[in-house]
C-alpha cells in the first residue's frame, strides 16, 4: 500500500471509544470522519465538541459509506463478533477492543471473514502496548532476561457499578489483558489450556452465564515450546485492589509486578532485587500523538470511564495501538495481534472456562488460531 495514503476512520461506540478521538485527529495519515453511537444526543454532543462531520446512529448505515476505510469498534463485548464480521464483509479494515468475541465459533467467523475480505483486523489489546510491557520487551530483545522460563499474570477487579450485562460473566471470557502479555513477549501461541474455578459468586448471578466461580486460574501450554503460563482472573466477590499484572521469569533477570498499585515494580538479577522506574515510550510514536501516553479525554474532571480509571490509564497504550494499526496498513504488514493471534489469545480464555467446568480437563486450541 502507498505510504502516502490517508485512511478515513470511524469510531463506533463512544464511551471508552471517545479516548481515541483526539489520537486519530492528530495522527499523520489518518482522518477521523465519522462517529457512531445509538444515542443520538450523545453522538451529536461529541461530534460537535470535536468537529466531526459524519454521525451515524445505525452501524449498518455507516458500513454503506464508501468514504470510510476503517471502523474502530468500542461497543459492549456481545456485539464485537457481529460488528467485526459485518465491517470486514463491507470492505472495511477493523480494529476492535477486547475481547475479540465471547465464543470460539464467533472467533472463527472473524478469522474466516478477515481472510476472505482481504482487509486487516486487529484486536486492540492494551497490555501489550503498555509502557510496562514495552520495557520488559526491550529487556528481552536486548538479551538481558536470558532464556524465558515461566510467566505468571493476573487481572483482578471489582466490577460493581459496571453495566448489568457483565454480571456473572465467566472470568476467563474477558482475560485477554492477562493472557496476551504471556504469549506476546516471545511471539508464542497457546497450544492447550487447563483451568480450575474456585470460590462462588452471589447466587443471583449464576444463571446469566452458568458460571458460579469467583476466580478462575489456568495453565496455558505454549505451542512448540517448553514454556507455560499461569493466568488468574476474577470479577466479583473477591477482595483485591485492581490488578492487571504480568511476571516474567528469565534465566538472567526476572520482572515482577508490584503488589500495590502505584508502587514500583521489581527487577531481579540473580538474588538481587531492585525497584525499577518504568520509562515512557512516547518517543516511539509520531510526534503529534506522543502526549497521549500520559493524558486523554478521560483525564479531566468527572468525565471518568471505569475501564480507564481502574486500568491506570492502560499504561499509555492508546496511541501505540493506533500507531500499530495504521502503520501496519501503511506498510502492508500484519498488525499484532492480527485475527488469528487475537483468536488464539481470546479462545485461550474461553476454552479455559470450558476446562474449569470439566474440573481442569486439558482443552486444545483449534488449529485455525495458529499463524504458522
Amino acid at each position: 500500500m502507498s505510504e502516502g495514503r490517508c485512511y478515513r476512520v470511524a469510531i463506533v461506540g463512544l464511551s471508552f471509544g471517545a479516548e481515541f478521538i483526539p489520537i486519530y485527529q492528530r495522527y499523520p495519515g489518518a482522518e477521523l470522519v465519522a462517529l457512531c453511537q445509538r444515542t443520538e444526543r450523545n453522538l451529536n454532543a461529541l461530534a460537535d465538541r470535536w468537529g466531526i462531520p459524519k454521525r451515524y446512529a445505525d452501524y449498518a448505515e455507516l458500513l454503506k459509506d464508501p468514504d470510510i476505510d476503517i471502523v474502530h469498534i468500542n461497543t459492549p463485548p456481545m456485539l464485537h463478533a457481529d460488528q467485526s464480521v459485518a465491517g470486514l464483509a463491507a470492505g472495511k479494515h477493523v480494529a476492535c477492543t477486547i475481547p475479540m468475541a465471547l465464543s470460539v465459533e464467533d472467533c472463527r467467523r472473524i478469522v474466516e471473514t478477515q481472510a476472505e475480505s482481504g482487509r486487516q483486523y486487529m484486536m486492540m489489546e492494551t497490555v501489550v502496548y503498555s509502557r510496562e510491557f514495552l520495557y520488559v520487551k526491550e529487556l528481552y530483545e536486548k538479551g538481558e532476561l536470558g532464556k524465558l522460563q515461566f510467566f505468571r499474570s493476573s487481572h483482578q477487579q471489582d466490577m460493581t457499578g459496571w453495566p448489568e450485562y457483565w454480571e456473572g460473566l465467566p472470568p476467563m471470557y474477558n482475560a485477554t489483558h492477562a493472557i496476551s502479555p504471556t504469549l506476546a513477549l516471545g511471539g508464542n501461541e497457546a497450544e492447550h489450556v487447563s483451568c480450575f474455578g474456585s470460590g462462588t459468586i452471589d447466587a443471583h448471578m449464576h444463571s446469566r452465564h452458568g458460571c458460579p466461580f469467583a476466580i478462575e486460574t489456568a495453565h496455558i501450554k505454549f505451542r512448540d515450546s517448553d514454556l507455560v503460563a499461569e493466568v488468574t482472573r476474577s470479577l466479583w466477590n473477591t477482595a483485591r485492589q485492581y490488578r492487571e499484572s504480568f511476571d516474567v521469569y528469565g534465566s538472567e533477570q526476572s520482572f515482577e509486578w508490584t503488589q500495590i498499585e502505584g508502587e514500583q515494580h521489581v527487577l531481579h538479577t540473580g538474588e538481587s532485587p531492585a525497584r525499577v522506574e518504568i520509562p515512557d515510550y512516547a518517543h516511539r510514536l509520531p510526534a503529534p500523538i506522543q502526549l497521549f501516553t500520559t493524558r486523554g479525554v478521560y483525564n479531566e474532571g468527572d468525565n471518568q470511564h471505569l475501564s480507564f480509571t481502574q486500568g491506570g490509564g492502560h499504561g499509555g497504550s492508546h496511541p501505540h495501538l493506533v500507531h500499530e494499526f495504521l502503520d501496519a496498513l501503511r506498510t502492508g504488514r500484519e498488525p499484532y495481534p492480527n485475527a488469528r493471534q487475537a483468536a488464539n489469545i481470546t479462545c485461550s480464555g474461553i476454552l479455559a472456562h470450558d476446562s474449569a467446568l470439566q474440573h481442569g480437563a486439558r482443552v486444545p486450541l483449534p488449529d485455525w488460531t495458529f499463524v504458522g
